[in-house]
């Protein structure tokens, strides 16, 4: 799919979808639990219904009740079964949460994933299935595990991605022993490893910090059915807020103001790059402003990479983006991609392994075809940076984002950023 997005105005409110970190966690949490559990305010977008799907495998029941509402159903008794095997499409979520616990409930698990899923890393389990005689095949598209995790006191690096570390929270309260994890620092992503403890609290489940690095996990614990509100994205969010500080005021809803998401950061960098934001009942108020330069480290919010190099390059001045080397290892080289798009508009961009600089000096030319390079937050970054463009751009391969945000286009549409898809 080709999107042309012509310069144009955009001005009214738009309502953030439901949080994918958040989905995800939630429905594996309901798949776990004796009872039912409701979940409202779901997202609906290829990664979080690669989640759904594997939970069945996890013997789960599932009722949709409305378009974002669905019960849940879990049924762990019946389990473990002899094999499954899972599609995660190109959700790294999906697969790196279900790793360990497709090892307790299954003789062995056949994974298949998509694009670049399985090029990203895995080595922490890889390393701690080698270690207990657990066998992990992986090539270029699936991976298959056969063996059961044990406990133990896993030491695991910090610096590769916190979801590693969700998915042994997920899988370790449920054997009969206890275990301890420590992680190595640097921890990146920590804000995700808090926002998972606080998912399995509401399940009943109850992990302790020990250490300035260590939890315990007591194990034959037990998931308890729950009702869940999923809250809004800020990693969404972003890319409207962006949006409204270079192109035109924006109210932008159904975010809280104490969420526990790391890429709520995004409301810091903006002030920091003088962005004028006001709260209000059921969001914030981002104005059109002058921005200045600003230097962030995004080692706990890598997400927001791509829409913080569009903010840099309408900041008059130099801007530094650091620790942004997971960036290269996302469904794209967002680095490499990034900068290869923005050099086509005039950007005056750099970039060493894991460090980006940008010195903003708008407005750019339009009038050329850029690729998403099939990731949907460099379609959705470049959408926004293409709407202050002096003239009309394409994105090619803009189907990419089906993966976390299908409404999308039709939600600048709704802004009245003038779009043509094709």
């Amino acid at each position: 799919m080709e999107v042309t997005i012509y310069p144009s105005i955009c001005h009214g409110e738009v309502h953030v979808p439901p949080s994918k970190s958040m989905t995800h966690r939630a429905l594996i949490c309901a798949a776990l639990a004796n009872g039912t559990s409701t979940i409202h305010n779901v997202l609906r977008c290829e990664d979080t219904m690669a989640t759904l799907q594997a939970t069945k495998q996890l013997g789960a029941t599932i009722q949709w009740r409305d378009q974002t509402t669905l019960s849940i159903t879990g049924n762990i008794a019946s389990l473990p079964q002899a094999s499954s095997h899972i599609s995660c499409k190109e959700s790294g979520s999906t697969l790196r949460f279900l790793i360990p616990l497709c090892s307790l409930f299954f003789e062995e698990t056949f994974f298949e994933g998509e694009g670049r899923l399985m090029q990203r890393p895995l080595s922490v389990y890889e390393e701690i299935f080698q270690k207990q005689g657990i066998s992990f095949q992986k090539d270029q598209n699936s991976l298959f595990i056969k063996g059961q995790l044990q406990a133990d006191h896993f030491h695991i690096k910090g610096n590769i991605s916190s979801q590693f570390i969700t998915g042994l929270f997920f899988a370790l309260p449920l054997l009969k022993q206890d275990s301890l994890i420590t992680i190595e620092p640097p921890i990146e992503s920590k804000s995700y490893i808090s926002m998972t403890l606080h998912i399995l609290k509401q399940y009943g489940i109850l992990i302790h910090q020990i250490a300035e690095n260590t939890w315990e996990i007591k194990g034959n614990q037990v998931y308890q059915a729950c009702d869940w509100t999923i809250e809004g994205d800020y990693s969404q969010f972003a890319f409207f807020a962006v949006l409204a500080a270079i192109n035109q005021d924006l109210h932008i809803k159904k975010v809280s103001h104490h969420s526990l998401q790391g890429d709520a950061i995004i409301l810091n960098i903006l002030k920091e790059a003088h962005a004028s934001i006001t709260p209000t009942e059921e969001g914030f108020l981002i104005k059109k402003s002058e921005l200045t330069p600003f230097q962030v480290d995004i080692h706990d919010c890598p997400d927001l990479g791509p829409i913080l190099m569009v903010l840099a390059a309408y900041a008059h001045g130099t801007s530094k983006i650091t620790n942004a080397g997971r960036l290269r290892l996302k469904e794209s080289d967002r680095i490499e991609a990034m900068e290869t798009e923005l050099k086509k508009l005039g950007v005056n961009i750099h970039s060493s392994i894991d460090e980006i600089t940008i010195v903003g000096t708008p407005p750019y030319q339009g009038n050329t075809a850029l690729s998403s390079h099939h990731d949907h937050r460099i379609a959705m970054s470049l959408a926004i940076l293409a709407t202050q463009a002096k003239q009309a751009c394409t994105i090619q391969e803009a189907q990419a984002i089906q993966k976390s945000y299908p409404q999308f286009f039709q939600h600048l549409k709704d802004i009245h950023i003038q779009i043509e898809e094709n």
